[in-house]
């Protein structure tokens, strides 16, 4: 073998060999809460594809804890290779079950969202401290065939409520297509938590009406956040008014 024709080859070995140790890249999963679908992702995952991110957005299917928390499961579980699990509101609650016994979840990212301990329901963390108006902006019930109700925000009352920075154009369009929740799913208790064992990170608005900022900071000390970010005089949508600060903070999460 040639001296030239030796060094391409050990330069190659030399390459691969960095390039089988570099490690895969999180699939980023984003899972939105009560209220919302998963267009309310689309500024965060356009700043994330941008970065060659694979994003998947999953339709939360908002009907109980247990229920959601096993389906967004499921997706995880098709999934190869490393997962950053993303939940905003009550798909906070759902991640926080979802990832139990899921090892390749690597991290959680709560945007405005609940992170209850074994338990706890959404609905009485909303309630621990001052400051939410959720249930006197809320739409007279669906009664449900199969017994309990379907709960939506009252539309003359939803940018207000949910998305205060936002222009009215744009929230008029969430008022009119806001998925519902079942109020069983708000007062349904929490299992054993991921962020228990798992890295997790915390951004949400002060401005939040649908969980005061006082239950998201208590939440997030609890949960021994590796970064907080509080987005001043930010709505509970802050991946939609903010995508840019929520896209960083799950890069960093993911790296």
């Amino acid at each position: 073998m040639s001296k030239l024709a030796a060094t391409v080859a050990v330069t190659t070995a030399l390459l691969s060999g960095s390039a089988d140790a570099e490690p895969a890249r999180p699939t980023i999963v984003l899972v939105h809460g009560a209220f919302a679908d998963s267009s309310s992702w689309n500024g965060v995952i356009t700043n994330l594809q941008k970065l060659s991110y694979k994003v998947v957005a999953v339709a939360n299917p908002l009907r109980s804890v247990s229920n959601d928390a096993r389906y967004v499961s499921e997706v995880v579980g098709s999934i190869a290779g490393p997962v950053v699990l993303v939940g905003h509101s009550y798909g906070g609650q759902v991640i926080a079950n979802a990832a139990k016994g899921q090892g390749h979840v690597k991290s959680l990212v709560f945007v405005a969202a609940f992170a209850p301990d074994a338990g706890e329901a959404a609905a009485e963390l909303a309630g621990k401290f001052p400051g939410g108006t959720l249930g006197s902006a809320l739409a007279p019930p669906v009664k449900l065939a199969g017994g309990g109700v379907d709960l939506y925000i009252d539309q003359a009352k939803f940018r207000e409520q949910f998305a205060h920075d936002l222009p009215a154009e744009a929230t008029a369009l969430m008022a009119a297509g806001q998925r519902p929740i079942t109020e069983a799913a708000l007062t349904e208790k929490s299992g054993e938590p991921a962020w228990k064992s798992l890295p997790s990170y915390f951004i949400y608005g002060d401005g939040d009406k649908n969980i005061p900022a006082k239950a998201l900071g208590y939440m997030a000390e609890r949960a021994g956040s590796k970064r907080t970010i509080v987005v001043p005089g930010g709505s509970h949508v802050v991946m939609v008014s903010q995508p840019q600060v929520v896209a960083d903070l799950i890069v960093e999460a993911a790296r």
